[in-house]
């Protein structure tokens, strides 16, 4: 049995790691505590950074946790250790979302150790991509990466992704007409000219050009807003869309998808892809049944990912490990 951590500049290392995590409007629903006694690391969700008009029953608050779950194994295995995650492990405190054991040593080639270069190069990029097609094998790499975390991706033809373009258009309509969904956004944005000011929410300089025909489903986050100094782009015409899904919908699987979603986009980087995650049409509930193809077993869909090739994305503010950790 390997000797956990005790050193709390390792335990805040491992933090930062996990905290490098993506996650809806980069608000960062986390919280980690570190007990000495038994050497385990807990994740929290925090209820106070969800958001209840786009997300009201919390599965991409989880989804975000379960990204920062994933990073924080593919910590400690760099670190030496071996990670032994237990999800929901205690019925009676539905907001303790994981814990994570120190179960013994790895080797460096660890599969989850090798993705460790990635956590801090993967980043959301709002970006045109190139023309240029995935290979299959990498995609077929990607559907494997999804599956060793009990998760499904699947690569849509034609018709679902056009079908997919036409929700993403619809959700952004509904925002549009919803005065709560623009205020709550509003709220984790920044559209003033001083850059980062805040540890999270998006700020201007990640918004990315603004389309000049609307053909890749990226979030612009302007809205109506014109930016001083913003330029427009065109962006590729026939986006790569994922879908990533589960057979169930409940919290273990949003927390599991959140795991296979980082395991992707990790995986994804290392491979030389760029991504930005679409998840417009999820957010209502009349249009989320539509997203998934009706001819796949895929259950629910959890995750539009889009992939390709071209500029990475800017790193967005996380906020100070101090901040969302305790050692007790």
């Amino acid at each position: 049995m390997a000797q956990p951590p005790l050193d709390p500049g390792v335990v805040e290392s491992l933090v930062k790691d996990a905290a490098s995590a993506p996650s809806m409007h980069n608000t960062q629903p986390w919280t980690f505590r570190f007990l000495r006694d038994s050497g385990v690391l807990q994740l929290r969700g925090d209820a106070e950074r969800g958001l209840p008009r786009a997300d009201p029953g919390g599965r991409a608050l989880h989804l975000g946790c379960g990204a920062a779950l994933f990073n924080l194994r593919v910590a400690v295995a760099h670190a030496g250790w071996q990670p032994v995650a237990s999800l929901l492990p205690d019925p009676a405190d539905p907001w303790l979302l994981a814990e994570v054991a120190f179960a013994g040593s790895v080797r460096p080639d660890d599969d989850l150790a090798v993705l460790h270069p990635a956590i801090h190069r993967r980043h959301t990029s709002r970006f045109p991509f190139t023309d240029e097609e995935i290979p299959d094998g990498i995609l077929d790499g990607l559907c494997g990466a999804a599956l060793l975390e009990g998760a499904h991706l699947r690569v849509p033809d034609a018709w679902h992704v056009q079908n997919l373009l036409d929700l993403v258009h619809d959700a952004e309509g509904r925002e549009s007409m919803d005065p709560e969904a623009r205020a709550e956004t509003a709220r984790w944005t920044e559209t003033g000219a001083g850059g980062a000011s805040r540890p999270e929410g998006i700020p201007t300089y990640a918004y990315g050009p603004r389309q000049l025909d609307v053909t890749a489903p990226v979030r612009d986050f302007a809205g109506r807003q014109n930016l001083p100094g913003r330029a427009s782009a065109t962006f590729e015409r026939w986006p790569r869309l994922v879908l990533l899904g589960t057979t169930d919908d409940r919290p273990e699987d949003w927390l599991r998808a959140g795991q296979a979603m980082e395991r992707v986009l990790l995986q994804a980087t290392l491979d030389g892809l760029v991504a930005s995650l679409t998840s417009q049409a999820l957010e209502w509930p009349e249009l989320r049944w539509a997203v998934r193809d009706p001819r796949s077993t895929m259950g629910h869909v959890q995750m539009v990912i889009r992939l390709g090739y071209g500029p990475t994305g800017p790193a967005t503010p996380r906020r100070p490990v101090r901040d969302v950790l305790d050692i007790v």
